[in-house]
């Protein structure tokens, strides 16, 4: 069973809006803090954002106001929200959990902290 199950994604104009979704295989990942990533064609994967059990969120700077990482716990989801995309969010975009609480229950953006991660799909913006 694929512990992380990501959807959404695809291509869009600038300033257009895409909508990601990472369903997790038990309901423990409510538990886990969870985080968006993404890496271009080039460049070092990076943290979008992140989420942990309390709510507590965490963004690039890049992406706030921009992008909401939500979850549902009822539904096992985590969400990445994307609002007034750039090209430069052009990327393939992953989800990861943090099982073992090495994060400690901070939303860190390092993917040093996540050892479960789902599959990846592309978000592609133009100009």
């Amino acid at each position: 069973q694929v512990p992380l199950v990501v959807s959404g994604g695809g291509s869009v104009q600038a300033g257009g809006s895409l909508s990601l979704s990472c369903v997790a295989s038990s309901y423990t990942y409510s538990r886990y803090c969870m985080g968006w990533f993404r890496q271009a064609p080039g460049k070092e994967r990076e943290g979008v954002a992140a989420i942990c059990s309390d709510g507590n969120t965490n963004y690039r700077d890049s992406v706030k106001g921009r992008f909401t990482i939500s979850k549902d716990n009822a539904k096992n989801t985590l969400y990445l929200q994307m609002n007034s995309l750039k090209p430069d969010d052009t990327a393939m975009y992953y989800c990861a959990a943090d099982p073992s609480g090495r994060s400690g229950g901070i939303p860190y953006l390092a993917a040093f902290f996540y050892s479960t991660w789902g599959q990846g799909t592309q978000v592609t913006v133009s100009s």
